[in-house]
């Protein structure tokens, strides 16, 4: 689950900290006793609706704990908007300690840092599942959130096997919208989802805890769904600032604007 370990990763480079490496666990290819196939489901059936929308906007108001030096814990927010067509997708990912702008138009990706200047593209496949499956082994970047769209898929298997607990909480609405809550525990992860009930299982509410930091340090995130608005195309194709500087993804620049 690489997008856990991206979101833990940047609360230890904004504390200042380095982060911790994510190690290995064992897995088998049954899921553990305590593993409700009904949490497992619902992962499923989740991703399997997210994979077919063809348009959508959606925000995620998250907030993120980060330990200091000093060993206190501090809350951290910030804001994530996603447009997202097919193929496409343009992320902006936004808080007062740094910001980051992701363009995909289905031929070429680019990660921009505005407010350091600098931007780097490459070449990326012409589908979004082909791109989300090249970006990381290509770049290094692994996007926000992207897991959420992908426990339905064979490179997941794993990490459904990695599930030492997966079982119900009950319900709850969120700002009036009934959901079904979930809890899920890996060797190194607590974390839960709250999905719309109904034929649109859509994730209103996704919790992070890990367990591998004794002060349990939390990522929270509240998001908010448009299904298939009508999205500007020029949106998605990054257009440098006079003063923005070109860089590789393998300069030492690129290092800190993919951090």
């Amino acid at each position: 689950m690489r997008v856990f370990a991206l979101l833990l990763g940047c609360a230890a480079g904004l504390a200042g900290l380095p982060a911790q490496a994510q190690s290995s666990a064992a897995t088998t290819q049954a899921t553990a006793p305590d593993v409700d196939p009904r949490a497992v489901d619902a992962l499923r059936k989740m991703s399997t609706f997210l994979q077919t929308l063809q348009t959508f906007r959606l925000i995620s108001e998250a907030s993120l704990d980060v330990i200091t030096v000093q060993d206190q814990k501090v809350q951290l927010d910030m804001v994530t908007t996603y447009q997202v067509k097919r193929p496409g997708m343009r992320i902006d990912w936004v808080s007062d300690q740094k910001n980051r702008q992701f363009y995909y138009d289905g031929s070429k990706f680019t990660l921009v840092a505005p407010t350091l200047g600098y931007y780097a593209t490459v070449d990326a496949p012409g589908t979004n599942r082909e791109f989300l499956d090249a970006l990381y082994d290509k770049t290094g970047v692994e996007l926000p959130l992207a897991d959420l769209f992908r426990w339905a898929d064979e490179d997941h298997i794993d990490d459904i096997a990695a599930l030492t607990s997966a079982f119900s909480v009950g319900t709850a609405t969120l700002e009036g919208v009934e959901t079904d809550h979930w809890a899920y525990r890996t060797a190194e992860f607590d974390w839960e989802l709250w999905i719309d009930q109904g034929d649109r299982p859509l994730p209103r509410k996704f919790v992070l805890i890990d367990r591998t930091d004794p002060t349990l340090p939390a990522f929270i995130a509240h998001l908010t769904w448009q299904l298939n608005p009508n999205l500007d195309p020029a949106a998605f194709t990054y257009v440098p600032a006079p003063n923005a500087v070109a860089i590789s993804f393998a300069s030492p620049q690129a290092e800190e604007i993919t951090q």
